[in-house]
């Protein structure tokens, strides 16, 4: 099935989908071909098979998509217990506006779950989190697929491919920078600290680490919050800690320089480091575990407005090798 037509929300388009669903069609019917070219800007769905499993996706290619142009691709991973929809939901996160503001393709991937719908999905991140981690679901190998697949299908910038990501999804992005690395150019995790089990990246990936001070899910300074999701099963490493790895793995100077002082939040800089890369931590005062600038929230504050995740982490991305 082809994507939208230009103009059509994502929501509509999610609608649409869900609808042809019920009326009997089957998940492959329901989906795009993961083959066929992709020409116009819009929104499209996709079911594939990974590791033997059903896996689904969904991609917004911007207003502005040229076939001729090479651009930029974020792989966008949802939260612990969330599902691709609500990572494509502008309340939530805004990235379809960035995207189409700022001209890149996102991919929003559905973590493992057991059911048909995908909701409640995890993501196997190392030490956490819940199904995907407990069944050792090969989460690396499905978002390597789909990369492969729109590398396909689209005119995608092999020197821009980003990862970005929300608690469970940020310690993903983390995972994918260590074994990822021929491919991710850097990653942003937002809430999401680096649980890997082991990490030996073949090349410096740029991180950029976004954290609330009072994030009560996983602590800025390790272990476990007041509102830690027990399926996590895990003592979560520090931001600090978390800094300090990848200082050391991109062979970056020890001495940050601050970036960003503002009311409410600042961003510190390592720099310079191995192959042009660079790691810069921004913290925020507020917002718990949140996205910083998202206008719908879960969290037991509101996201802190001193920032907006989106435009820094895109900042972040285009400054490389400044």
């Amino acid at each position: 099935m082809p994507g939208s037509a230009q103009g059509q929300t994502l929501r509509e388009r999610i609608k649409e989908w869900r609808a042809q669903r019920q009326v009997g069609q089957t998940d492959q019917q329901a989906a795009a071909d993961p083959r066929a070219k992709i020409t116009q800007p819009g929104d499209y769905v996709y079911s594939i098979e990974s590791g033997g499993i059903e896996r689904k996706y969904m991609v917004h290619v911007p207003d502005e998509y040229d076939p001729a142009k090479p651009t930029p691709l974020l792989v966008a991973l949802h939260g612990g217990g969330g599902f691709m929809e609500h990572m494509a939901s502008d309340e939530n996160y805004g990235l379809i506006t960035k995207s189409n503001r700022a001209g890149f393709v996102v991919v929003f991937p559905n973590g493992f779950s057991r059911l048909p719908g995908g909701k409640l999905a995890t993501w196997n991140a190392g030490y956490c989190c819940g199904q995907a981690r407990d069944n050792n679901i090969d989460d690396v190998g499905f978002i390597r697929q789909v990369i492969q697949n729109l590398s396909q299908q689209l005119n995608i910038d092999h020197q821009k491919i980003f990862a970005t990501g929300m608690s469970n999804g940020g310690l993903m992005a983390h995972r994918l920078a260590c074994e990822m690395s021929g491919t991710f150019k850097a990653i942003a995790s937002v809430a999401g600290t680096d649980n890997t089990k082991s990490c030996n990246p073949k090349n410096p990936v740029s991180v950029l680490q976004i954290h609330a001070r009072n994030d009560d899910h996983m602590p800025f300074n390790g272990g476990m919050g007041p509102k830690s999701t027990r399926s996590a099963v895990t003592e979560f490493t520090s931001v600090p800690e978390s800094i300090s790895r990848w200082v050391k793995r991109n062979g970056c100077s020890t001495t940050p320089k601050r970036v960003l002082d503002k009311p409410g939040a600042y961003c510190d800089r390592y720099a310079p480091c191995e192959g042009g890369s660079e790691v810069e931590l921004c913290v925020t005062e507020h917002g718990t575990h949140s996205w910083p600038g998202a206008r719908k929230w879960r969290s037991t504050e509101p996201p802190s407005t001193a920032i907006d995740a989106d435009d820094v982490m895109w900042d972040f991305f285009m400054g490389l090798g400044r």
